[in-house]
């Protein structure tokens, strides 16, 4: 397993990480995702750990804290082997201050997590969004106390737009509080947008990403192609309205091109889709997730070979889309606004 810098911090991490929102299965939407029980989680993460995977990803949020338990007795005894990042801010109550990065419900969210996973202090705690009630000197000066108090190690963001990161990081930098070190972000083969402001951005201030939903939101499983509809069993069908929209003929082309490599490779689409994510700037660790067994198997066979650069040109040219303005217009001026690559 290759291990990568997690940002500008001292931690490596392995270049994929289990994420745990399919434990648990407890409200409509995360029972799309995957319902597994305690027996089943323990043998994902001996299969994981087996393969050198020893990072596991969390929510408070999933399953309204039954991924967090699963995930805890899960690993059981094993806590000084592994690597827990968990994530608060969205709703977690039915009361005024049961949500948001406030310093009552981030101590308090931060508490329940660590009671939930079974442990006494959390590797990377994330923010899940960017609050823009509280203000962000409240925010990090709780998250600084937390790692004060041990009870945190690094702490991390997830779906922030570009200026919520930079103030972040400024105002951390103003008063000598630590610094996000990781952005989970959505970026996929098919999702491309990262890549804009957030890679810039990443790559300025030395911040790792962690990569989530990798597949496209699911439709990069190879189970759906241009004369293959959605299949019967699919958590699409409950899921898709909650993420990003994808125009069919674009995916379409973009599986076509998966499937030609995957035919040169004698690899499977998603292991080439998560192998593409590995080339790209600014990914420390990607995040998969697996409803049984079969799907983790194939999903860490993603590791361990790479991708020629032919191939990796093929796959960025299919996928490439126009950006929003004012990305379109700096693509103009690429002598001094070089694009990542």
């Amino acid at each position: 397993m290759e291990f990568r810098q997690l940002g500008g911090s001292g931690l490596k991490v392995p270049v994929l990480s289990f994420g745990a929102a399919t434990f648990g299965g407890k409200t409509e939407l995360f029972k799309a995702w995957g319902d597994t029980d305690v027996a089943e989680a323990t043998r994902m993460v001996d299969l994981c750990l087996d393969a050198g995977v020893n990072f596991f990803d969390t929510a408070d949020i999933y399953s309204q804290g039954a991924s967090e338990e699963i995930l805890g007795k899960a690993i059981g005894k094993r806590r000084d082997q592994v690597l827990i990042s968990t994530k608060a801010t969205f709703k977690m109550g039915d009361g005024p201050n049961d949500l948001g990065s406030s310093r009552h419900h981030l101590t308090r969210a931060c508490e329940a997590s660590l009671k939930r996973l079974g442990t006494d202090y959390i590797d990377l705690y994330h923010l899940h969004g960017f609050d823009a009630l509280t203000p962000v000197e409240e925010v990090l000066s709780t998250l600084e106390g937390l790692i004060q108090s041990g009870k945190v190690r690094y702490i991390g963001c997830s779906n922030f737009s570009g200026w919520h990161l930079m103030k972040s990081l400024s105002v951390s930098e103003k008063y000598g509080w630590s610094r996000y070190v990781a952005h989970q972000a959505y970026y996929s083969l098919i999702g491309r947008d990262y890549e804009w402001e957030l890679m810039p951005l990443a790559l300025d201030q030395k911040v790792g990403t962690m990569v989530w939903s990798p597949l496209g939101w699911g439709r990069l499983t190879g189970k759906i192609r241009r004369d293959a509809p959605i299949p019967e069993v699919s958590r699409l069908h409950k899921t898709a309205d909650f993420g990003p929209p994808v125009d069919n003929q674009y995916l379409y082309k973009v599986v076509d091109v998966l499937d030609e490599i995957a035919g040169e490779t004698g690899k499977s689409v998603p292991q080439i889709a998560l192998n593409w994510l590995l080339s790209r700037p600014t990914v420390a660790n990607i995040v998969i997730g697996a409803r049984n067994e079969s799907q983790l198997k194939d999903n860490l066979g993603a590791v361990g070979w790479s991708l020629s650069s032919e191939q990796i040109n093929r796959l960025d040219e299919v996928s490439e889309q126009t950006p929003i303005y004012p990305y379109w217009h700096q693509r103009q001026f690429v002598e001094r606004n070089p694009l990542p690559v």
